[in-house]
């Protein structure tokens, strides 16, 4: 029985760090792939019109 228990407390550290890392961490963001600027072709798609910078030119 003592062995048990120090299993299951293992188990629970090594989840609770787990879960504390990867909100510390944030991984998300590495993998959204929204562009830093946005090409003409991609304002379209966010339903901006790109010419609307080159008329004030």
């Amino acid at each position: 029985m003592n062995r048990t228990v120090e299993i299951l407390i293992s188990v629970v550290i090594v989840v609770s760090l787990t879960l504390f890392l990867s909100r510390s961490l944030k991984l998300s963001a590495r993998y959204e792939r929204k562009p830093h600027k946005l090409s003409d072709w991609n304002a379209q798609d966010q339903g901006i019109d790109p010419t609307q910078d080159n008329e004030s030119q």
